[in-house]
């Protein structure tokens, strides 16, 4: 048997041309097995196959990648088998979620229908949508509903309509992705809900901001500000679901942001075109901004103008994720209004200001890395030029009219690894890297 054993392994050597003994196996690197567990003495390539060094270094008359290095599947839009990681747009309409391609000039991808309803009878609005890489579970509200779509089956996980008449209203993600915090429909209370389950963990009450409409969550997830259609903002601290203070306004609160700290809120308001600025701190509004008069006091006097905006000229706000802009739609003028922000004030900069498509234009989400941002109109704008440079537009061609969209990365596998908020608040990473860029340039100019 020994002699059998012996005089296959010599036949097997002399096959190959090459015999190496048993002692030299046991020295080769620990580690450095291909994939059939077998040592190997030249280099592993992407597949761990054993490619002789001599041909792995590559040369002009043989030139060599690692296998499956030049894989078009694995970058880029992700075309080919549709393998690649990539970067989607979603937009939520009532009934459906529109997916795009941000790699593929916005291509449509697909649609996603979460509530289906007989011819005669419209969808419910939505009034936000959120995702969250822990659960990869994408939320959206609607006046009558909570609904969590599981992103990679792109079914309906679970629904929740809670007590009748009080669900649901815009909605953050604690950022250790475990809880929902979700403001009532127009009532007095925001909902605090297991973000896996869909169950009430408890409620905060806001008895001060009667018809909750818009919110946003501090950074750390423990201060929830909730804003009625009214003049009083409630300021409340998750962990214990109790309001702390109110700051009070100077008209009905429309949409508003917050900074990188949670420390200024900057307010639309009803009635201008601008925004008022409020020191959490001190629970006081501190600043008003007032687009120049000329722009829009006379048409917003006239009754017999109509404007997109509920009972404001404008219908959105957006910090830049570094805090160095404030962007204002302006409804009356078809336009964003750019501020600067890196002073005490924010100051309006008519240079960087820009048309849009004439569609209703109203919230702003900032993209990934703040290099784009989503209007309503339809209209993408590369942040640094602050000029057009795609449509978010559905599978016919034709306008959303969505305020509520997400700039999401997905893994190869189809796993959420990375989003936005839908509101566009100041980013504590940015404002930071932002900060020390500054604090470089000053020092170099000394």
């Amino acid at each position: 048997m020994k002699l059998r054993t012996a005089l296959a392994a010599a036949a097997s050597c002399t096959a190959i041309m090459v015999c190496t003994t048993g002692p030299a196996l046991a020295q080769a690197p620990k580690g450095n097995l291909d994939a059939n567990g077998v040592p190997c003495n030249g280099e592993l390539d992407g597949a761990r196959q054993c490619i002789p060094t001599a041909i792995a270094k590559g040369s002009a008359d043989r030139p060599y990648r690692k296998a499956g290095h030049s894989d078009g599947r694995l970058a880029g839009p992700g075309r080919g088998f549709n393998l690649g990681a990539k970067e989607l747009i979603y937009a939520a309409v009532p009934g459906s979620i529109v997916v795009l391609d941000a790699k593929d000039n916005y291509s449509f991808v697909k649609r996603i229908n979460f509530q289906w309803r007989p011819a005669p009878i419209a969808p419910e609005s939505v009034s936000a949508m959120m995702a969250n890489p822990v659960t990869n579970m994408i939320y959206v509200s609607t006046r009558g509903h909570l609904i969590a779509i599981d992103l990679l089956t792109e079914k309906v996980v679970w629904e929740n309509a809670y007590e009748p008449g009080t669900c649901c209203e815009r909605g953050e993600i604690t950022p250790d992705g475990l809880t929902l915090v979700v403001g009532s429909d127009l009532k007095n209370f925001h909902r605090v809900i297991d973000a896996k389950t869909g169950e009430v963990k408890g409620t905060i009450p806001t008895p001060m901001s009667m018809f909750n409409h818009n919110m946003n969550l501090s950074p750390d997830g423990k201060t929830d500000f909730a804003a009625p259609n009214g003049i009083t903002m409630t300021i409340a601290d998750v962990p214990s679901r109790k309001p702390i203070k109110t700051i009070t306004f100077s008209d009905h609160i429309r949409v508003f942001v917050i900074n990188h700290d949670a420390t200024r809120i900057y307010a639309n308001l009803n009635n201008l075109l601008g925004f008022e600025i409020a020191d959490v701190k001190s629970g006081k509004v501190i600043k008003r901004i007032e687009a120049p008069a000329e722009m829009w006091k006379a048409k917003w006097a006239d009754p017999n103008l109509n404007f997109f905006g509920h009972g404001a000229p404008m219908h959105g706000l957006a910090l830049t994720p570094d805090e160095s802009e404030v962007w204002l739609p302006d409804a009356i003028n078809n336009q964003v209004l750019v501020y600067d922000n890196t002073g005490e004030w924010p100051v309006l900069a008519p240079q960087k200001s820009f048309k849009t498509n004439g569609a209703p234009n109203g919230w702003i989400t900032m993209g990934l890395d703040g290099k784009r941002a989503y209007m309503a109109s339809g209209d993408v704008v590369d942040v640094a030029t602050h000029t057009i440079v795609g449509q978010l537009r559905d599978e016919y061609g034709r306008h959303m009219d969505s305020e509520k969209v997400q700039d999401m990365a997905f893994d190869i596998n189809g796993h959420l690894v990375r989003t936005v908020d839908q509101f566009a608040v100041g980013v504590p990473s940015a404002v930071e890297a932002r900060l020390a860029r500054e604090k470089g340039t000053a020092r170099a100019e000394r």
